[in-house]
């Protein structure tokens, strides 16, 4: 019955929200010239000077425009970017949440203690982010796959040590393996991202009541996919606490329904679906012939999206918003667009969290055509150009794309 203590990242981020003049850091649009129509924000009062890690959370959020489909432009659709978190994703907010709360229980000590755990990537860079801010050795456990590659070399940065498991054997494999590492090793800590109810509790605390001064305190849909189920479980409680009507849309890949019942397949919707039923959502632990995609406990609603649709909003979110976002973005982001465009969305206000930036990708198939294109540019292992009698142009990305 511990009396918990906001931390100071909590404490400083609700001071500048509740400062804040309108939607993400706080800021106030300057008035157009008579011949500028300017988009530059002028600055309301800031947060004062912080450490690093209390950076974390308070992220900026954006109505999308230009990107949307004209059936879909009936309703308004929110982004939250929580790639600005400073590890870049939203898996920070847990990451810190969850040692913070460790070591408020005397449960792990700074020099002493290894924090070790698997992830798809994103949780896993905040593991070793704030590890190296607070002086913590880290172990993270990623599946060996190609699309690893930015994960693995940001946590090496960071100095975290990295271990790449067979990827056949699944999150069974690396609960495993983790374990195995534990029992060897008495100063590891697991933090159990997919188990811990500090993940759902922070987004309970924070990221919920964010989403709702941001909006103005109207949100009518929060739509997010299944990673660890954290964000979907703690910000859909929070969201139904002050506005009951709203619905909670939970998103898995079409290829890996665990959550209605299917059997996980392979996809490429990187952070969605590891392959287990969440242990936030209501179901875990009910045979898969007990699932189905009716409204069960925060979520209203089981919706599914293909890699291939994911890939294709990210490129239109890109080109035709400037915003670059990676696969799960794009994939929750084509749902708010086929949710906005249903006859009772009208007028509605649509909620999508962003988890992490599309560079973040750059080994992901959604880059596969301008990765190829590069290579052809710049190809490996080529010297630059010595030549003075050379032309002054060398190469030109449109003569490509024509070819």
């Amino acid at each position: 019955n511990r009396v918990r203590t906001p931390s100071s990242w909590e404490l400083r981020n609700s001071r500048s929200l509740e400062s804040s003049r309108g939607v993400g850091w706080g800021y106030t649009r300057v008035p157009d010239s008579d011949h500028v129509a300017s988009t530059i924000m002028d600055t309301a009062p800031l947060p004062p000077a912080c450490s690093y890690l209390e950076t974390v959370g308070n992220t900026p959020m954006v109505k999308l425009d230009r990107c949307v489909p004209a059936a879909s432009k009936q309703a308004t659709i929110l982004c939250k970017l929580e790639m600005q978190n400073p590890g870049g994703s939203l898996k920070d907010r847990i990451a810190l949440n969850m040692i913070e709360e460790a070591e408020a229980r005397g449960d792990i000590t700074p020099g002493k203690t290894t924090i070790i755990d698997f992830t798809s990537g994103n949780t896993g860079i905040g593991y070793a982010m704030v590890a190296a801010a607070k002086g913590y050795k880290c172990i993270v456990i990623m599946p060996k796959v190609r699309p690893m590659l930015e994960r693995y070399l940001i946590c090496r940065q960071f100095g975290a040590e990295v271990h790449l498991f067979n990827p056949s054997l699944g999150a069974p494999g690396a609960l495993k393996y983790v374990k195995d590492q534990l029992a060897a090793n008495p100063h590891y800590w697991w933090p159990n991202q997919l188990g811990n109810p500090d993940n759902p509790a922070v987004h309970e605390r924070t990221t919920g009541p964010e989403i709702w001064k941001q909006a103005g305190g109207a949100v009518d849909y929060f739509i997010h996919g299944i990673g660890t189920g954290g964000c979907v479980a703690g910000v859909g409680k929070y969201l139904k606490s002050v506005n009951p009507k709203c619905r909670v849309i939970a998103l898995e890949p079409t290829e890996a329904r665990v959550h209605t019942g299917a059997s996980p397949k392979p996809h490429g919707v990187v952070g969605w679906a590891p392959g287990v039923h969440s242990q936030f959502l209501d179901g875990f632990g009910k045979a898969p012939e007990e699932l189905s995609d009716a409204p069960r406990g925060v979520v209203d609603e089981w919706g599914h999206v293909a890699t291939s649709e994911a890939v294709a909003t990210c490129l239109q979110v890109t080109s035709a918003e400037g915003m670059m976002v990676g696969p799960s973005s794009g994939a929750a982001i084509k749902y708010a667009f086929d949710v906005a465009a249903r006859p009772e969305a009208k007028g509605s206000t649509i909620v999508v969290v962003l988890p992490s930036h599309g560079i973040r990708y750059v080994a992901h198939p959604l880059w596969a055509a301008v990765n190829a294109e590069a290579n052809e540019a710049l190809p490996p292992g080529e010297a630059p150009c010595s030549d003075k009698e050379q032309p002054i142009l060398l190469w030109a990305s449109e003569e490509y794309k024509k070819a």
